[in-house]
């Protein structure tokens, strides 16, 4: 997602959730996305739309999406990117969450949101934030921006999801 703002490009970055995230900052954020799941074979598209409802809560309504192509990340995953024009208050994502055992091996098992939180940022200072793979999505978004004064298709704002419970 990503907004203007006084005339200057801002995008939406989430911070993932869960205790190995807890202390990173620079380098932690990213593109809300995740695995394709069945039936979505072949549409990165409709990964990218329920991923971010998951991430953040919020259902992505935009009249036009633009794809941004793929990265690899030092992983190996590859992130196939979408970026729409919209507005949301990163205050209020609601995250889907996941279990995971912590302490390591302490047979412990904790709740942890998928995403802690969301902001959005200048593009210079989302190139410092996210993760370095998936920095070049952010140029090729402010270059698919440039050419026609940056403003495609004006897009609804993203509209809450209900149908789940506050966290």
């Amino acid at each position: 997602m990503y907004r203007r703002r006084a005339g200057h490009l801002e995008v939406l970055l989430a911070h993932p959730g869960g205790p190995f995230w807890t202390n990173k900052d620079d380098g932690a954020w990213t593109i809300p996305k995740g695995l394709v799941d069945s039936g979505e074979e072949g549409d990165p598209l409709a990964t990218a739309k329920r991923e971010f409802e998951e991430e953040l809560g919020t259902k992505p309504n935009a009249d036009e999406f633009l794809p941004l192509g793929d990265v690899r990340q030092k992983g190996g995953k590859t992130v196939v990117a979408f970026a729409f024009e919209g507005d949301l208050d990163p205050a209020a994502i609601k995250s889907n969450t996941f279990k995971a055992e912590w302490p390591p091996r302490s047979g412990q098992w904790r709740t942890y949101p998928e995403v802690d939180r969301a902001a959005f940022f200048s593009i210079d200072e989302a190139r410092t934030k996210i993760n370095q793979a998936q920095a070049e999505c952010l140029s090729r978004l402010e270059a698919l921006l440039q050419p026609d004064t940056g403003s495609p298709t004006p897009a609804r704002p993203a509209t809450p999801r209900t149908d789940h419970p506050p966290a």
